[in-house]
């Protein structure tokens, strides 16, 4: 594994967990159980903080929102990019103070407006980035003339999969060629501190075309808007760093990245900023799950779980690879041909097909790596399902974050 500065080793992968901590934890806490690590998310913001010393760089709280989870990525310095109200409120009970909150509307519900308006109100360093005309006025009608930033839609996209490829997609942002004419006419109403564009999630250091495209349209619409409306504080050009989910994928070099984006933009008087996410939480996260049936199949040995769809659903939604370990077996287990399979009463209830997996017996453990970013926040109580019980690890203590949901949850808010 190769260092980078102060920020630990440059990729987590499953085979590095301490396998006896990990079925520890299964036994007291039960399962399915999400499990995660502060301290590498503290690294991880070393290490884009390190590669990108004289950027804004801000979480996208979407990867992760839990209250340890906020707190840690805000005593590291990084800032809080929000994509809801919900994640607004969620910074700012973290303790993150109006300036270090980005709130980025997207076809915003009027309940979303209303509220972030209230924190406005309250935290007048709060800034509101828009994507659409309509949205300003929607804002101007209640009141607010603070801290606007324009997203704009470049038409290039990046990233792992078309359903996270942002950057062309028309439900993102105003068409890069109308921004600077609007950016400077809002310029005279509200306090014009920025532009932002998003490429797409999962962005791999392999090809960085896509990214290095759209920060340089970027730095020509900094610049035109910087001529004809003053200057702005920061050009966002969002987040989206990949992380390696396959064993023999390596790392991203960060390092090449930063240096490809500060390139890309030239000179702006602008403060570049950045929005990482799944770079902060992926590997500082994993799911543990315990065998309940173990079954010969035609083509392949169907290994069930008290995991699926409902607790993570990457690889049902974009076809994710996620790594499987089973942490009971031994070190001379025979290898088998497994599909891993959820209780959900889908087909695409699956976490991986024909996989080589130590032979499990029912009861064990199995542990399914980088699951921190979008793991827990992409479940869901499908099925009737309550959602897992979450704990994390900083130093040698170990706190419940989150309980687990019970059947009772599931109807309290029915009438």
């Amino acid at each position: 594994m190769s260092e980078t500065g102060d920020g630990g080793p440059a990729v987590r992968r499953l085979a590095e967990w301490n396998e006896e901590n990990l079925i520890a934890l299964a036994e007291e806490y039960e399962t399915p159980l999400y499990v995660v690590d502060l301290d590498r998310v503290e690294e991880n913001c070393m290490r884009l903080l390190d590669a990108f010393p004289d950027a804004d760089v801000r979480y996208a709280v979407k990867a992760h929102s839990g209250r340890a989870v906020l707190r840690t990525v805000r005593e590291a310095g990084l800032d809080a990019e929000c994509a809801s109200a919900g994640e607004v409120e969620r910074a700012f009970d973290a303790g993150f103070p109006g300036e270090r909150v980005q709130y980025t509307a997207v076809n915003p519900p009027a309940g979303d407006l209303d509220l972030v308006m209230e924190r406005w109100r309250e935290n007048p360093g709060l800034t509101i980035t828009v994507g659409a005309e309509d949205t300003v006025e929607r804002l101007r009608e209640r009141g607010f003339d603070g801290r606007l930033c324009v997203r704009a839609n470049p038409g290039v996209g990046a990233g792992h999969h078309e359903k996270v490829s942002t950057g062309a997609n028309a439900k993102f942002g105003i068409p890069i060629e109308r921004v600077a004419d609007l950016a400077t006419r809002w310029a005279a109403d509200f306090d014009l501190v920025g532009v932002h564009a998003h490429a797409g999630s999962g962005i791999s250091g392999e090809d960085l075309s896509a990214h290095r495209e759209l920060v340089s349209r970027m730095g020509d619409l900094t610049r035109e808007i910087e001529s004809r409306a003053g200057g702005l504080e920061f050009v966002d050009v969002g987040g989206g760093f990949g992380v390696p989910y396959e064993e023999d994928e390596p790392p991203l070099d960060l390092d090449a990245v930063a240096e490809a984006t500060r390139e890309a933009l030239g000179e702006v008087e602008a403060t570049l900023a950045i929005e990482p996410g799944r770079y902060v939480v992926a590997d500082a996260g994993v799911l543990l799950t315990r065998v309940n049936t173990v079954k010969e199949a035609r083509d392949a040995t169907v290994v069930g779980i008290d995991a699926g769809m409902t607790t993570l659903l990457r690889p049902a939604m974009y076809d994710a690879y996620h790594a499987i370990a089973n942490l009971s077996a031994g070190d001379d287990a025979e290898e088998i041909d497994a599909t891993v399979a959820g209780p959900i009463c889908e087909s695409a209830d699956v976490l991986c097909e024909h996989r080589p997996l130590s032979r499990p017996d029912r009861g064990d453990v199995l542990a399914v790596g980088n699951a921190g970013a979008y793991g827990y926040e992409m479940s869901s109580t499908y099925n009737s399902r309550p959602r897992p019980a979450e704990v994390a690890l900083s130093g040698t203590t170990v706190r419940l974050t989150r309980r687990r949901e019970t059947l009772t949850d599931l109807t309290s808010l029915e009438q």
